[in-house]
């Protein structure tokens, strides 16, 4: 499991939003909310844990991106994401303006 965590960890990148339209055009986007930590979504996702995906999408911590969020970053093409691809899955998250 350390293995794929490191794995992972390896493929961690940034991304702008204007990279990102395309997976979100095919309906791969999975946004992570803040708190988590976007390595251990990604963790839980490839090892197929079934119980921890249901209860952060349960809680609304992991999502398909909202028409608003869509909207927002379609006038933000610049904004910056943190992104991890887990097939067949583009994860992100939003990086703060600060």
């Amino acid at each position: 499991m350390e293995d794929l965590r490191t794995e992972l960890a390896e493929s961690l990148d940034r991304a702008e939003w204007e990279w990102l339209i395309p997976h979100a055009m095919r309906d791969a986007l999975v946004v992570v909310a803040p708190q988590l930590d976007i390595l251990d979504v990604g963790v839980a996702i490839a090892n197929d844990n079934v119980t921890a995906v249901q209860h952060w999408i349960g809680e609304a911590l992991i999502a398909k991106p909202s028409t608003h969020q869509l909207s927002d970053w379609n006038s933000d093409r610049a904004k910056q994401f943190n992104t991890l691809i887990v097939q067949p899955y583009v994860l992100v998250q939003e990086l703060s303006a600060a």
